[in-house]
């Protein structure tokens, strides 16, 4: 009998982390859900269970490598590693940033991804179909005002998936990077705005059908269960109003 095989997502208490879960389980994976907020990754386990699929819920903050680490010792088997964690904090100029917002999105986006690929890297090998996926953003591959630190941590987990890529050619491990545009997920702007709720909405003012949390989880899941001989390098997704980062359609 097949072995069931293991996904585990980072940041997986809400938005695209959290709908991403939903959708590997309901592909066949036992979904391992890690994030800050125990609570929310319970309650999320549940409900997968409930619906008939399979997960298990970590409290795991993927800045503290000792922390990860331990994770990695119990896991177990993981055949595919989703590093969604992260985030944006503040749209200042670079001239006006605040270094501690910039310091925790590094630490996040970037030390995060790190930690958790290097943790789980030696159980991806060892089911000799391994798939490690970066989640970053359209702003690792351009830049844009006020997005200074954001637009500088993605661009270093751009440039991870990137170089990791070359570093396993050869080995059986996949490793895809999602670039996501405009999505309205659970959160995401709040955070970014301090819980400013105009600012917050503003964002999204006038996009008649901004992306989803559960459009991004569509990809996710279309890309991990590619043959294995597919590796889909880099996947830019965007809702059909915005062409770019700087060019979106407001009615």
């Amino acid at each position: 009998m097949t072995e069931q095989k293991v996904a585990v997502v980072t940041g997986a208490s809400s938005g695209i982390g959290a709908a991403t879960a939903r959708r590997l389980a309901a592909e066949g994976f036992d979904v391992v859900l890690t994030a800050r907020r125990t609570e929310r990754v319970e309650a999320l386990a549940k409900e997968i269970g409930d619906r008939g699929g399979s997960a298990r819920a970590y409290t795991l903050d993927v800045t503290d490598r000792a922390a990860v680490d331990a994770f990695a010792a119990e896991v177990g088997r993981v055949d595919v590693l989703v590093n969604n964690a992260g985030g944006a904090l503040g749209a200042d100029s670079v001239e006006h940033g605040d270094p501690a917002d910039w310091r925790a999105m590094y630490e996040v986006n970037v030390l995060g991804v790190l930690h958790m690929t290097q943790a789980l890297l030696p159980a991806l090998r060892a089911t000799g179909d391994g798939t490690v996926l970066v989640l970053s953003s359209t702003a690792a591959l351009a830049a844009y005002e006020g997005g200074g630190g954001y637009v500088a941590a993605k661009h270093a987990a751009h440039t991870i998936a990137a170089t990791l890529r070359l570093e396993l050619c050869g080995e059986p491990i996949r490793v895809i990077e999602i670039a996501p545009g405009m999505v309205k997920s659970e959160g995401f702007a709040l955070t970014r705005f301090g819980g400013d709720e105009a600012k917050a909405e503003a964002v999204y003012a006038g996009v008649a059908e901004p992306l989803t949390s559960e459009d991004v989880a569509d990809t996710v899941a279309w890309t991990v269960t590619r043959p294995s001989h597919v590796n889909i390098d880099l996947l830019v997704v965007r809702p059909r109003a915005q062409a770019a980062n700087h060019k979106v359609h407001r009615a």
